[in-house]
């Protein structure tokens, strides 16, 4: 895990952001609010967070594969959030009927490259993405771990956003992941990224 403060002022609350997979600070630094921020990325190794406990509010937004990750991490460690939210993620991120299906996951790590990276970031924002520096080798680890730790245990969400144009996890196999839990479920018509929908922290919590 790399995890950065985006934003550390001394605010009485805190954000911590599971980000999903090759995302990077500049996908969320937009939002506002009186929060700390703090955005966590690369699944390979499920490390320690810093520790919370100074915050009267600990606010958890888990994001696409940052949500099973989430979901690995709490096994065997005391709940450090008073709130969480999940974003276009489920807790199965393989799966062929609650998450990515296993064909195009397989097809992704195959196909792994510079230019099949940007593709991947144009399907998941709904349009074209400034270029990034590829590290394929770390990129391919972080997309075996996650397959190779499977389904996460059960977690309770308190507010689930499911998008209706994700092309990266389809919005059928969203609604199945979180079947029973309708009164915590918001659709919205956005992208797996879909980021831009808020201005601030509390709109998305």
């Amino acid at each position: 895990m790399e995890a950065i403060w985006l934003r550390r002022d001394g605010a009485a609350r805190v954000v911590v952001f599971f980000a999903g997979w090759g995302a990077e600070p500049s996908d969320v630094a937009r939002l506002g609010g009186a929060y700390d921020v703090l955005f966590v990325r690369d699944w390979r190794v499920l490390d320690e967070l810093p520790d919370l406990s100074a915050y009267a509010e600990r606010l958890l937004v888990a994001w696409s594969f940052g949500v099973a990750a989430y979901g690995h991490w709490q096994v065997g460690r005391s709940d450090p959030f008073t709130r969480k939210v999940v974003v276009n993620g489920t807790l199965a991120p393989v799966d062929r009927e609650r998450g990515i299906p296993p064909k195009v996951f397989a097809m992704t790590l195959a196909g792994l490259s510079e230019e099949s990276f940007h593709a991947f970031l144009a399907r998941s924002h709904g349009a074209d993405q400034p270029r990034r520096a590829v590290d394929v080798a770390a990129m391919t680890a972080e997309l075996e771990s996650v397959r190779d730790r499977g389904p996460a245990p059960e977690v309770r969400f308190d507010k689930i956003w499911i998008g209706t144009a994700d092309r990266i996890i389809p919005t059928a196999n969203q609604r199945r992941a979180w079947e029973g839990q309708a009164g915590r479920i918001t659709e919205i018509d956005a992208a797996h990224a879909p980021f831009a929908h808020w201005s601030d922290w509390e709109a998305l919590s």
